[in-house]
């Protein structure tokens, strides 16, 4: 691992290529992750945002670049492979829970398995971080006796439960009820809080605002701009300091700079991709709640309002 200003460098990728077939999902991306930093991704569907944050577990394997996780590159070594996903947790967009076992099963069979835990203290292990995830009650039942968000957290807690430095949340929000996502959400700013270090996809921007160190904006397999939370989403009054905005002046991200659009080789795609940038400021909705998805989101019925990238709709 590297070491820079800002801290440890625990993720770094360096000119990652993706192709499936003749579609090119990931076009030389090249950034990196400090040990403790929450980064939230965003952009539009099909912009390669979940394809690389798979490659960081070789979910999917990447064609061209290099990717370093913990000091480990990633390769066609089995060993390599081994060692990276040991240390990083993965929660997605569906809950991909064992049917037939219990939760306390779920979230303990992995360090029994992998870890080589005895069972007895997989177990305990799983009931302290249903604990973590406030679903203690819920140990014995099976996943579909409970609610979708309850299934989230015990995906958390499962996850949580290999003991990972590096967390990949793939849009954990966007197969649930409005009513549901608050207790997730709840969840992981507890994980930032602790210091994890966070990769998330969500487009929940009150939620990515508070928690988030950096963004990074993809579009068409590229990263067209990154900075931090007041870069894309100014605030016009004042308001409690994001992680960001904790940060010292000597520890800011490149993409501070307000007129920063990415590199110069990208300028060409700066407008459109301005217009939506421009799109989401307007927008800056807070995380959904059962009050807001019931009025749409907006303050009053009848306005009109800008959804995230640009389109007008009436409420």
């Amino acid at each position: 691992m590297n070491a820079t200003d800002d801290g440890t460098v625990i993720i770094q990728c360096e000119q990652v290529e993706k192709w499936f077939g003749d579609f090119q999902a990931l076009k030389g991306i090249t950034t990196s992750v400090v040990e403790g930093e929450v980064v939230v991704i965003f952009g539009p569907s099909g912009s390669g945002k979940s394809t690389f944050i798979r490659t960081i577990n070789r979910l999917e394997e990447h064609d061209a670049g290099r990717i370093i996780v913990d000091g480990v590159e990633l390769n066609d070594d089995l060993r390599n492979l081994e060692r990276v996903r040991s240390e990083v947790g993965m929660v997605f967009q569906q809950f991909n829970l064992f049917p037939h076992l219990s939760v306390l099963r779920n979230v303990a069979l992995g360090p029994q398995k992998v870890r080589h835990m005895s069972r007895p203290k997989a177990e305990a292990l799983a009931n302290e971080l249903l604990e973590r995830v406030g679903i203690p009650e819920q140990a014995d039942k099976f996943p579909s006796q409970l609610s979708g968000g309850q299934q989230q957290r015990v995906a958390i807690a499962r996850a949580l439960a290999m003991r990972p430095k590096i967390m990949l949340f793939d849009e954990p929000t966007s197969a649930l009820d409005p009513e549901m996502i608050k207790e997730v959400l709840d969840v992981m700013r507890e994980l930032a809080q602790s210091g994890m270090t966070m990769l998330v996809i969500t487009h929940e921007m009150g939620f990515a605002r508070e928690v988030a160190d950096r963004f990074l904006f993809f579009d068409e397999g590229e990263i067209v701009e990154e900075g931090t939370p007041e870069h894309f989403l100014p605030t016009r009054e004042k308001s409690a300091p994001s992680a960001s905005s904790r940060r010292s002046s000597s520890e800011r991200v490149p993409g501070d700079n307000p007129l920063h659009t990415g590199s110069d080789s990208k300028s060409g795609k700066s407008v459109r991709h301005r217009v939506r940038l421009e799109a989401l400021r307007f927008a800056r909705r807070p995380s959904r709640s059962p009050s807001a998805s019931r009025a749409g989101g907006c303050p009053r019925a009848g306005v009109r309002r800008r959804s995230n990238f640009g389109q007008i709709r009436r409420t």
